[in-house]
């Protein structure tokens, strides 16, 4: 059966079930129509190429107009975690109950800069590649997850760092630090999740753009980065939802990895998988229902 054919001259224009035939003959589609969720989640996994290429562009791009470009990559955390120290460590005394302070605090710093900077560049996501958004048909889950991927290679240095700095400071290595690359695997999926949650709640509201810089200051402060959260919050209720809340979690099990005086705790571990769980599949699934909506406004 061949597609009608327009019409000629002064005759009718086709109808709109003709027209919709001779479209899906052709493979075409309505646009800013949201997919089925399992044809989304392939189309997104056909991205991967895209996706990494974009990520480690943005990536590269960020320290290439300064100096020294790459090894201030290197240089910022190495700064930061030593002000950190005598601010935290020598002048306030938040360094009890911990006995290798420094390994302590650069992990917590390093790996919280890490999952912030996640969250903030989330929330740009979407605003600031509205161009892209605009122009090309792609699953828009791919910006947020960039994004996660795009923070993690540039928190490849950091991670030199941290594991330089727990070497000198005097940290044997154990078994324990076999679980450092499950660490950062579960991280890496826990920060995916929060990014494209973050991505869609900003896109929906531009004005929360400021609130995530308001929340991820508070997340410093609760989440255990300059102290035990154990010693300084207890083991109540309060200390309880501040141990096992997303960002806390993931400092201390990349602690349990490797600092000694950091004891194994399953619970933990298994709190994080949860997290690692949870948070991607909720987050893909809640992004993907505005799918429709990014970019219109």
């Amino acid at each position: 059966m061949t597609a009608p054919a327009p019409a000629a001259g002064g005759d009718a224009p086709l109808s709109s079930d003709a027209a919709a035939q001779l479209a899906a003959r052709y493979g075409l589609e309505r646009g800013g129509v949201r997919p089925p969720l399992g044809r989304y989640l392939k189309e997104t996994w056909a991205q991967r190429r895209f996706l990494w290429t974009l990520s480690s562009a943005q990536s590269y791009a960020r320290n290439q107009d300064n100096y020294l470009g790459q090894l201030w990559g290197v240089l910022n955390p190495l700064l930061l975690a030593a002000a950190y120290f005598l601010i935290f460590g020598q002048l306030l005394g938040l360094d009890a109950g911990v006995d290798n302070y420094v390994g302590f605090l650069v992990i917590g710093l390093l790996v919280f800069m890490y999952s912030a900077g996640t969250m903030t560049s989330a929330s740009k996501a979407i605003s600031g590649n509205l161009s892209l958004v605009r122009s090309l048909r792609f699953p828009r889950a791919v910006l947020p997850l960039s994004v996660t991927l795009t923070e993690f290679i540039a928190f490849l240095p950091s991670l030199a760092v941290i594991l330089v700095l727990v070497l000198v400071t005097g940290e044997p290595i154990t078994a324990h630090w076999l679980l450092f690359p499950v660490a950062m695997g579960l991280i890496v999926a826990i920060n995916a999740g929060i990014a494209l949650i973050v991505a869609r709640v900003v896109h929906s509201s531009r004005d929360l753009r400021n609130l995530i810089t308001l929340v991820v200051r508070l997340l410093r402060y609760v989440s255990g980065v300059f102290f035990s959260i154990t010693t300084f919050a207890g083991h109540g209720l309060v200390g309880t939802v501040m141990l096992y809340q997303p960002f806390a979690v993931i400092l201390d099990i990349v602690r349990q990895s490797l600092l000694s005086d950091t004891p194994f705790n399953p619970t933990t571990w298994y709190v994080a998988l949860g997290w690692a769980i949870v948070l991607p599949v909720v987050g893909f699934i809640f992004f993907w229902r505005a799918e429709a909506t990014y970019g219109r406004n």
